[in-house]
């Protein structure tokens, strides 16, 4: 008697079933680290605005203000150009507020919406729960406390 070799319809539906099962886990482990790196891109242009910042201060006289809308060539110099970056990233809401002494910045995180973070003319670099910069920004919102 001749024995037929091969897989069985089951054997074959199983090992189909299985492969499913592992990549819907893979897809949603790649979602997660996209989500951490659309984060880190919005903190990292946050972040280098601090330096770019520093640098219009020290151009206009020792004052901030105009810097969060400075990024044309008759102003040049300003952070806005991060503001369009962070957006650009992931960050569904950025904000910036200056004045002649300080200036903030925020912007909400892409994995977790109700958290943003936030950068200031003190140094400080901080997750918030919660926004701390108000449309058209004043002299009170240029910190991340």
């Amino acid at each position: 008697m001749k024995k037929n070799k091969g897989f069985t319809l089951i054997e074959l539906l199983v090992v189909i079933a299985i492969i499913g099962i592992l990549a819907s886990v893979v897809l949603a482990s790649l979602n997660t680290a996209r989500s951490k790196g659309a984060d880190a891109a919005i903190k990292s242009n946050i972040n280098n605005a601090r330096a770019q910042a520093e640098l219009y201060y020290t151009d206009n006289s020792n004052s901030y203000a105009g810097v969060c809308a400075a990024a044309n060539t008759a102003t040049p110099g300003g952070i806005a150009t991060m503001v369009t970056g962070a957006t650009g990233a992931g960050g569904t809401n950025v904000k910036c507020g200056d004045n002649a002494t300080g200036w903030a910045m925020e912007a909400t995180l892409k994995s977790d919406t109700t958290k943003w973070w936030c950068v200031d003319s003190s140094g400080l670099s901080v997750q918030n729960t919660g926004t701390k910069i108000t449309a058209g920004a004043s002299s009170a919102d240029v910190t991340c406390l």
